[in-house]
């Protein structure tokens, strides 16, 4: 809204400072201060408005250590979050941008869904919340439309760094008046993304089939189906990860500082160049929303922090989960995501092999037997004696470690 407001007032008139709002850096800066002001401020104002609708948190006894103490905590918080992403996001973006516009669909998509399992829960007294399928349907849902919308839509494209004999030659003048010169492919409509640990740093999906030349039909289906695994893979794995106090926003937001790193630098040429990776036309305009992302965990962890005044709920975790998601993809990162959500990662397989050794040793032995002393992995360590806080900072360090090697994996060929 003020980014278009601005910019019909630096054209009709000579106001001072609109200029400002053509830049993404301000816009990002303007969207996490707003974004921590409103998550801190109106914050507490969503805590007591569930704390008077006894909204709270039903705990099992699982035999954690604090785990009861817990009891009666407000949930539904991730309300706080989205909307301190999306109030930000409608005032500093381009809301005219179809990433920014996919990016609005995912918010608003799994955060319904998750309140809807949260409402479910809370008022219905059905632990067990939406059925699980419903859930499935909504995330593959969502998956399914981010991928046909990278097929389909035609401001959706790729421009490769490399001089070819159909490059286009532009010349970058800096402040300092010196001259860079940069050579831009045509705009490609291809199911390319980023893959680490690989010569070029790129993968065509459309290298699974050989035989097509022209018609990359085949390439788009298993791009489209990989969308719809990544993000209700990722979303459920955010949601397995919220189990202690700040663990899931903390680690999402470092998360989401990457991904909006990563944003800038594949939406601005002189960067998309530096770095040998691919540029993708008006992706930039994603580092705001992510800015928005970020403040509003970083604010919302300001209530989730040890010990947690309000948890986020399915109406937080699921949505970040579809948001990492979402935001991998368009940006043609998701390949990244093993190394940059390995925590989600880990927590998921501890869930997974728990289960699945359980079933089989059961059905083997007569009696199910247990890897983990409990999963997901995070409980595990709370069953060995660790404290809270500790598991939760030490994941926190983990995260960064990943957030480094996942950046370093781009100059890595």
């Amino acid at each position: 809204m003020f980014y278009h407001i601005a910019e019909w007032l630096s054209h009709h008139t000579n106001l001072p400072g609109m200029g400002m709002f053509g830049y993404i850096s301000f816009r990002g800066a303007m969207a996490i201060i707003t974004a921590l002001t409103i998550a801190i401020a109106f914050g507490i104002k969503i805590i007591h408005m569930l704390q008077r609708r006894q909204i709270g948190e039903e705990v099992r006894n699982l035999g954690l250590e604090g785990q009861l103490e817990k009891r009666g905590t407000p949930t539904m918080g991730g309300l706080i979050i989205l909307l301190s992403i999306l109030v930000p996001t409608v005032l500093f973006c381009d809301i005219s941008n179809v990433y920014v516009q996919l990016m609005i669909v995912a918010t608003v998509w799994l955060g319904l869904i998750g309140f809807l399992d949260d409402y479910i829960k809370v008022f219905r007294k059905n632990k067990e919340g939406l059925n699980g399928r419903f859930k499935i349907v909504g995330q593959v849902g969502l998956g399914l439309i981010i991928g046909l919308a990278m097929w389909h839509c035609d401001d959706i494209t790729v421009r490769r760094t490399v001089r070819t004999d159909d490059a286009e030659k532009i010349v970058m003048t800096e402040r300092n008046g010196s001259q860079q010169v940069v050579y831009l492919t045509p705009a490609e409509k291809q199911a390319l993304t980023t893959i680490p640990f690989v010569k070029g740093n790129e993968f065509d999906y459309g290298d699974i089939f050989p035989f097509e030349k022209d018609d990359h039909t085949w390439s788009w289906v298993v791009y489209v189906l990989a969308a719809i695994f990544i993000v209700t893979a990722v979303s459920n794995s955010a949601n397995l990860t919220d189990g202690l106090d700040g663990l899931a926003a903390g680690t999402s937001a470092t998360i989401g500082v990457v991904l909006g790193l990563l944003a800038y630098f594949s939406g601005n040429i002189i960067y998309a160049n530096y770095l040998g990776i691919m540029y993708i036309p008006f992706s930039g305009e994603l580092f705001v929303y992510t800015c928005a992302f970020v403040g509003a965990l970083v604010g919302f962890l300001w209530y989730n922090s040890f010990p947690a005044q309000v948890f986020m709920g399915d109406t937080g975790s699921l949505a970040i989960g579809g948001i990492i998601a979402t935001l991998a993809l368009l940006i043609r990162k998701e390949l990244l995501l093993p190394v940059l959500c390995g925590i989600f990662l880990v927590e998921s397989l501890s869930v997974l092999v728990q289960v699945g050794w359980f079933k089989y040793t059961k059905r083997k032995y007569g009696e199910g037997r247990r890897i983990l002393l409990m999963a997901p992995l995070h409980h595990h360590y709370q069953k060995k004696g660790y404290f809270e806080v500790k598991i939760v900072t030490r994941f926190w360090i983990v995260q960064l470690l990943l957030a480094a090697i996942t950046l370093v994996t781009l100059k890595i060929r």
